[in-house]
């Protein structure tokens, strides 16, 4: 069998309290804009002078990994400068290494593509003409 019982309900006075919600990051916003003035102002100074594309975008990416690097820091204003000291200096050792092994391996390159011009066992003439008698010690 169904019994519906009705109860009788009483609420308490409504009780209303304020809410102070507690940030885990401080407010930035004043220091972005001043991080990004910041790091323009010091990459303009990198990039003054003679500085080819390939080293351009480097320190353009040096200089963004360093103000994401700088951000996670209290003091992002304070460390940026010196972080993008380092990152800079990281970019040019990097990119001066990238032309050395360039500059080697088109070396190598040509060595190799100049030696495979006269395959061994033929010798050029004086007239131009083919000398071939090594050709059957190859084969």
């Amino acid at each position: 069998m169904n019994t519906t019982v009705n109860l009788a309900t009483k609420f308490a006075r409504n009780t209303r309290f304020e809410v102070n919600p507690m940030t885990t990051v401080p407010f930035r916003g004043s220091q972005d804009t001043d991080l990004e003035q910041l790091k323009a102002r010091l990459l303009r100074q990198l990039l003054n002078g003679d500085v080819t594309a390939d080293l351009n975008v480097r320190l353009r990416r040096a200089a963004n990994e360093a103000a994401a690097l700088a951000w996670l820091e209290p003091y992002p204003l304070l460390v940026f400068p010196t972080l993008l000291e380092e990152k800079a200096r990281v970019a040019t050792k990097q990119l001066a290494k990238q032309r050395k092994v360039y500059q080697r391996s088109r070396r190598l390159l040509d060595a190799a593509v100049n030696a495979a011009a006269q395959p061994p066992g033929f010798v050029e003439g004086i007239d131009g003409e083919i000398d071939n008698r090594d050709c059957a010690r190859l084969i």
